[in-house]
């Protein structure tokens, strides 16, 4: 019962008051890059939707649960080509749940190097606590009494923030790029006098590249992902293998954290499914099984003739 609570508390310090996990974290995010980076909207030329469901540290009380919907498209607007998106998701981290809804504008221009999307987002970011408030027993063997902490809010509490974010997107065939912040306004969130929070802002980038193989039906599709609030910072690297442009397979290191193992396979229509699990190697190991993390997803371009066989950019 002790290592439940402690669990508890770490959860909530990481939220009210650390903010280096404020925005959940998704070992499939090459799959996903419109939730952190609005300059993604519309790059593929088509339209895109994806459900994506993860749990992690999977058997721990109160461990997070995320849920997204996404989707995006390619439009000509203001006499220009663009993007438009939608986020959606629902985070639940022990007694805090965050529901997150925002639309995306892209801009995109063609320079030398490929396609660049100048993206903004805007929307808002309900931010609620629920809890049944037990406290452990302090190195004196005490135990704190619920309600003697009037930083913590003792029953339900909920507000809402308007959110902002920006982003750029560089893409081609062969490789993207991609620099983003979101929380760009560092929105305030009281509950009470004494409680409240902000919204910090996160800094991401990332980028990836296609190397073909020797053989042609095998290509190796490598990743990586940086975010940082300013005071601490995560990468992910990533390699995945990528079998006739259908089958995927690869792995992710999550520096001081995980060893992630990722699969999933195409549709000749454009309808994907992919699965991938964490194993933790941090000091949380000990709270969970690892996490997991599946998502379905579906392109569609309109211009193209439904017989003919689809080709998939979606890793870019």
């Amino acid at each position: 019962m002790k290592k439940i609570f402690c669990f508890l508390y770490l959860l909530l310090i990481a939220n009210l008051a650390a903010f280096s996990q404020q925005d959940p974290q998704f070992t499939n995010n090459m799959h996903y890059k419109l939730g952190v980076n609005p300059g993604v909207a519309g790059a593929e030329g088509t339209i895109n939707g994806i459900i994506l469901n993860r749990y992690q540290w999977s058997g721990g009380k109160g461990a997070p649960e995320t849920l997204v919907f996404s989707a995006d498209a390619a439009i000509d607007a203001f006499g220009a080509p663009g993007g438009i998106g939608l986020n959606i998701v629902s985070d639940k981290v022990g007694f805090e749940k965050n529901t997150q809804v925002n639309l995306n504008y892209a801009f995109i221009k063609t320079v030398g190097l490929g396609k660049l999307g100048i993206g903004v987002s805007f929307g808002v970011l309900n931010k609620s606590i629920k809890g049944e408030w037990e406290v452990p027993e302090d190195n004196l063997g005490i135990y704190t009494q619920p309600g003697s902490d009037p930083a913590i809010p003792q029953e339900e509490a909920s507000q809402v923030a308007l959110d902002a974010g920006f982003g750029l997107y560089l893409s081609n065939n062969q490789y993207f790029l991609g620099a983003s912040v979101t929380h760009l306004n560092q929105a305030a969130i009281k509950f009470s006098d004494l409680a409240s929070t902000y919204l910090v802002r996160h800094y991401y980038l990332t980028g990836g590249y296609n190397i073909k193989l020797a053989n042609p039906l095998f290509e190796l599709r490598p990743s990586f992902l940086f975010k940082s609030d300013l005071a601490a910072w995560q990468l992910d690297l990533n390699t995945n293998v990528v079998f006739n442009e259908r089958f995927w397979g690869g792995i992710t290191y999550r520096v001081q954290d995980a060893i992630a193992f990722l699969m999933g396979m195409e549709m000749e229509n454009g309808l994907r499914f992919g699965y991938s699990f964490d194993l933790t190697t941090s000091k949380l190991a000990t709270y969970g099984y690892g996490s997991h993390e599946i998502f379905i997803s579906y392109s569609l371009n309109l211009e193209r003739n439904r017989n003919q066989k689809y080709k998939s950019i979606r890793f870019l």
